[in-house]
C-alpha cells in the first residue's frame, strides 16, 4: 500500500468530494510563514493545518518541542475541515514532506488509513501548471470519529525499557551533525539517544525533492532487521514522521514513533547522552 499520491492522481481526483486536501506548510523559527503562504496561494478546496496550533499541543517542561495535539481536539478539528471515516485526505507542504508526513502521522495514529502525502509539495505543483487559488472554502462540517493506534506510539518509560534491547533498533532522523553532537541550533543539549543509529530524514528524498521509489528505500534501510521493532525520533517528533513514511513505503510494518524525540529526552537530567566521542 502506498502512502503517497501523484500530482496527476489529484489533478483527476481534485473534485471529488470524497477527496479533502490539506496544506501543511511551515516554516521552524517563522510561526506565521506556512499560513501566509496558503492565505497567498493553495491548491483547490484545501484547507490549512498548523503545525503547531493545530497538530501540536502547548509546550510544557516534558513532552518535546511539538507534543502530540489532544484527540478531542483535534478530532472537532478534522470534521469542521468536513473529514470522516469516508474521506480521502491528501497533505502536502513545501518543506519536503515533512509537514505534511506530520498529519499523515497523525491520522494513522488515530486510525484513519485513508490519509496520503502529496508528492513533490507545493512548488512543484505550481510549477507544473496545476491550478491554484487564495479562495478559502467553507466545507461542509461532520463528525470525525478517532480510532487511536496505541501501538504507534512510544512514551519515553517505555522507551527507557527498549534500549539497547534485542530486535528493536532505535533511529534518530535528524541530520548526522546533530546525531553525532557536534552542532545542535535548536536545542539545548547536544548529541543523540544511546544505542540510536541515524538515518537522516531527507534521504527519503531525490536531489529533485520527490519522495524515492519503494526500492530505493528499501536499499536505504538495508540495515535494518525487517522482523524487529523500529523506533523513529528526531528533535521534536516531527522530521520522524517522513522517515516511519518511508519505512511503510520499504516494507516495514513494526514502526513506531517516539513522538516527545530528543527535545523530550533531554528535558530529564537524568538520561544519559550519547556523541562521537561516547556516552555522557
Amino acid at each position: 500500500m502506498s502512502h503517497l499520491v501523484s500530482m496527476d492522481w489529484l489533478v483527476e481526483h481534485l473534485n471529488d468530494p470524497e477527496v479533502r486536501v490539506v496544506d501543511c506548510r511551515f516554516v521552524l523559527g517563522q510561526p506565521h510563514a506556512g499560513r501566509e503562504s496558503y492565505l497567498a496561494g493553495h491548491l483547490p478546496h484545501a484547507l490549512y493545518f498548523d503545525l503547531e496550533l493545530d497538530l501540536s499541543a502547548p509546550k510544557s517542561k516534558h513532552g518535546g518541542r511539538h507534543p502530540l495535539p489532544d484527540i478531542r481536539e483535534l478530532s472537532d478539528k478534522l470534521g469542521a475541515a468536513g473529514i470522516d471515516a469516508n474521506t480521502k485526505v491528501v497533505a502536502y507542504d513545501d518543506q519536503g514532506g515533512a509537514m505534511a508526513s506530520r498529519f499523515w502521522w497523525l491520522m494513522q495514529y488515530l486510525g484513519h488509513e485513508q490519509t496520503y502525502v502529496l508528492d513533490g509539495g507545493y512548488t512543484k505543483w505550481q510549477a507544473a501548471g496545476h491550478p491554484v487559488t487564495d479562495e478559502i472554502e467553507t466545507p461542509q462540517a461532520t463528525t470525525f470519529t478517532p480510532q487511536p493506534q496505541a501501538h504507534l506510539l512510544v512514551g519515553i518509560d517505555e522507551l527507557k525499557t527498549k534500549i539497547g534491547q534485542e530486535g528493536v533498533t532505535l533511529i534518530d532522523s535528524r541530520e548526522a551533525v546533530r546525531y553525532r553532537g557536534e552542532q545542535e541550533p535548536i536545542d539545548p543539549v547536544a548529541g543523540h539517544i544511546p544505542s540510536a543509529i541515524n538515518h537522516f530524514w531527507k534521504d527519503s528524498l531525490t536531489e529533485t525533492g520527490e519522495w524515492k521509489s519503494a526500492e530505493e528505500q528499501q536499499a536505504r534501510f538495508g540495515d535494518l532487521n525487517s522482523e524487529g521493532e523500529l523506533i523513529v525520533y528526531c528533535g521534536s517528533g516531527v522530521t520522524a514522521c517522513p522517515n516511519i513514511l518511508a519505512l511503510r513505503q520499504a516494507g516495514y510494518q513494526n514502526v513506531r514513533l517516539y513522538a516527545g524525540s530528543w527535545s523530550d529526552w533531554i528535558s530529564y537530567s537524568e538520561n544519559q547522552v550519547a556523541t562521537a566521542k561516547g556516552e555522557e
